[in-house]
């Protein structure tokens, strides 16, 4: 379990039903409080509405790519600072580099373990304490 006196939530963009469902099921047992969204607009609908504590982010969305999600999270004032740890199947160097350039807190390669997201999640979060 989360060891915080205040629930952090994590949002969830990923447009793979399963793969959002096995990282909401993850993250919920861990006593995150998640939020989902199918595609980019629906991501950054959720993230100006709320409270969130860390994205979770997929590159290739529809309607909104993860890229343009990523743009606007880190050019918004008031989201900046918020972490993204990218999630995805892509394994190019220059992608990871280039999410990172463009903030990215973190990147990683699905198929993710279950204990690999749990870590990752824990380590970006701690860090923002």
């Amino acid at each position: 379990m989360v060891k915080s006196c205040e629930t952090k939530t994590v949002l969830i963009i990923e447009d793979d039903t399963d793969i959002r469902n096995f990282a909401a099921r993850v993250l919920e047992m861990e006593g995150y409080e998640v939020l989902q969204a199918g595609d980019g607009e629906e991501g950054m609908r959720l993230v100006r509405e709320g409270r969130i504590g860390l994205v979770l982010l997929d590159l290739r969305l529809p309607k909104r790519s993860g890229w343009g999600v990523l743009v606007m999270l880190k050019s918004e004032p008031r989201l900046s600072a918020i972490p993204v740890i990218v999630f995805t199947a892509s394994v190019a160097v220059v992608q990871r580099e280039r999410a990172l350039k463009m903030g990215a807190a973190e990147y990683l390669i699905k198929p993710l373990s279950a204990s690999s997201l749990k870590e990752a999640v824990a380590y970006r979060l701690s860090r923002e304490r």
